[in-house]
């Protein structure tokens, strides 16, 4: 399993495209909306008056367009992302990284079940809760066996998700042998603004977003509390 992780990630390092760079207009689009998500994520850390002065300056912008990249194109019909190379690229990269990932943990699990069906491999040497049977047991057909002994298809899956630590101790911890890393890996940076989203209706979302939020700040009578635990 650690040599199939390894080969996984230098599979994936020949296999990934150099990304292209982003133009300035794209990265202020995409950074003036991440200072929207920020502002009422730790707007209790403002004052009132700061958080307010913020908050009327990016509504405005938000509601104006002030940060689009492509100000012309406020207001028409988005054109198709199949018809996008950026987003076709993109979509060609996650299935290079799909197949690499499952490809080997299919033929693996083929293996697996073609000649180790039904096998224990290992006793824990700690008490468990029959709970715990299902999962530690799977593709064994008797019902007695303790608890405590591990098939050979549960031991695959538990590796499976349980090497993470030592891929990080091989091979760093950014690295693509993992598969929670690599499903992290294809989702978009920005987790909200895509290539088939309408940026204006996100900056017009987050306006109104900024325009309820319910602010507080953590410092008000702070004084009041503090005499109040020394006293």
């Amino acid at each position: 399993m650690v040599l199939t992780g390894i080969l996984r990630h230098y599979a994936m390092v020949l296999l990934q495209s150099t990304p292209k760079k982003q133009t300035l207009e794209k990265l202020r689009e995409h950074r003036s909306l991440m200072r929207g998500v920020n502002l009422r994520s730790n707007a209790n850390v403002l004052s009132p008056s700061s958080f307010q002065n913020r908050k009327n300056y990016l509504v405005s912008a938000f509601k104006d367009g002030a940060f689009l990249a492509d100000p012309d194109a406020r207001g028409k019909p988005r054109p198709n992302p199949m018809s996008d190379p950026a987003a076709m690229e993109g979509m060609m990269g996650a299935m290079k990284g799909n197949v690499a990932m499952m490809v080997p943990q299919t033929l693996i699990m083929g293996w697996i079940n073609a000649f180790f069906s039904g096998f224990v491999i290992l006793k824990l040497p700690f008490p468990l809760t029959p709970q715990f049977k299902s999962m530690l047991q799977s593709g064994v057909g008797t019902r007695d066996l303790d608890v405590q002994w591990v098939s050979s298809l549960s031991w695959y899956f538990l590796t499976l998700f349980g090497l993470q630590p030592v891929y990080n101790f091989i091979l760093g911890s950014n690295n693509t042998a993992s598969q929670v890393t690599q499903q992290m890996a294809q989702m978009n940076p920005a987790g909200m603004m895509g290539p088939d989203q309408d940026p204006d209706k996100l900056f017009q979302n987050e306006a109104e977003n900024l325009e309820v939020v319910d602010h507080y700040w953590i410092l008000d009578g702070v004084e009041d509390r503090l005499l109040a635990k020394l006293t």
